[in-house]
């Protein structure tokens, strides 16, 4: 009892640790404002008012109260100028958008984001496993909130994952595992939807609502070359660290260690009373999935790998070698 204590305590400890860690908050400071700085706006009245200026000088020489009068009537009234067939109707028209000068760049991003996306959802090992989560593109741009909702609801809802918490529910009934839930095709229901509810709440947790929070990119970047052990040891700590959205930097992945302590503590809420619960049960179950998941990301990494050679397939469309290549490179500038 007392080593069960002294466990639990620890991991009390390591998850307020985690919680309260000073990088989270500087991360979070390091977010705010960078999208913004595009957004300045000097650059559209200048051309408007150099031409605006240059035209009555044609018109009227002398007049610079007229030229002091005309540029503001240009200004308020830019849908006139096509009908007057005047020089300043390509400036206005241009300058009048002066809001989605920039958009186009923040439009750009977001489909290039959803193109990566759309491929990631064709990603599955053997035809059947969802890779969804997996990016190859080391490199990929950051997703938006919509996106990562979009991304985590995806896997949550895919027929494997309905198949695989059907397959959790008759190994527990076969081991007796929450007698609470009963036996029969009821019983057999209770745990299938129990085992759903784990695998839902962890994926919309983990993968969308913190990452959302915290400003962390949900998903793994797949290493794809360097030694085997290199890459392995990599694929285990990212259940650990993490990518930040906007600086790209690591740091710890409190969003996937919270979101299965977090999926733990609701499960509380609909398991049986009989069976594991209480904080103890919380942090065993969170730390438990989450060593689990090393075993998802290290297949997730050499799975490529394996495709190439017993099926002759490349998922990553060629990724691997251009890597490969950039090694081999920067090898040889070394030797030289």
């Amino acid at each position: 009892m007392l080593s069960d204590f002294r466990l639990v305590a620890a991991l009390l400890i390591a998850g307020m640790a985690l919680v309260l860690h000073p990088a989270c908050l500087k991360s979070q400071e390091a977010s705010q404002g960078p999208n913004f700085t595009t957004q300045d706006l000097p650059e559209a009245p200048q051309p408007q008012i150099e031409v605006a200026l240059a035209e009555p000088r044609d018109q009227q020489p002398a007049g610079e109260q007229g030229q002091q009068a005309q540029p503001p009537a240009q200004v308020s009234t830019p849908a006139q100028d096509p009908a007057t067939n005047s020089p300043v109707a390509d400036s206005s028209s241009s300058s009048s958008g002066t809001p989605t000068v920039l958009t186009p760049t923040d439009k750009s991003k977001q489909q290039k984001a959803e193109d990566q996306i759309k491929q990631q959802e064709h990603q599955r090992v053997l035809g059947i496993i969802p890779s969804f989560n997996t990016s190859y593109v080391s490199d990929a741009v950051s997703l938006t909130a919509k996106q990562k909702v979009n991304l985590a609801l995806h896997s949550a809802v895919d027929p494997y994952t309905f198949a695989i918490a059907f397959i959790v529910a008759g190994l527990g009934e076969a081991k007796d595992d929450n007698p609470g839930f009963g036996w029969g095709p009821e019983g057999y229901l209770k745990r299938s939807g129990a085992s759903y509810l784990d695998a839902f709440d962890g994926t919309m947790i983990g993968n969308a609502f913190l990452p959302i929070i915290l400003h962390q990119d949900p998903r793994y970047f797949r290493l794809g070359h360097g030694k085997a052990m290199h890459r392995l040891f990599y694929a285990v700590a990212t259940s650990f660290i993490c990518k930040h959205d906007n600086t790209g930097k690591w740091e710890p992945n409190y969003s996937n260690v919270g979101g299965n302590i977090v999926s733990g503590a609701i499960s509380n809420l609909y398991y049986p009373s009989d069976s594991k619960s209480g904080v103890a049960q919380t942090f065993e179950a969170g730390i438990t999935v989450t060593l689990e998941g090393t075993f998802g990301a290290t297949l997730q990494e050499f799975w490529p790998d394996i495709s190439r050679k017993l099926f002759h397939k490349d998922p990553t469309n060629g990724l691997d070698a251009q890597a490969r290549a950039a090694d081999e490179a920067k090898k040889k500038t070394k030797l030289n």
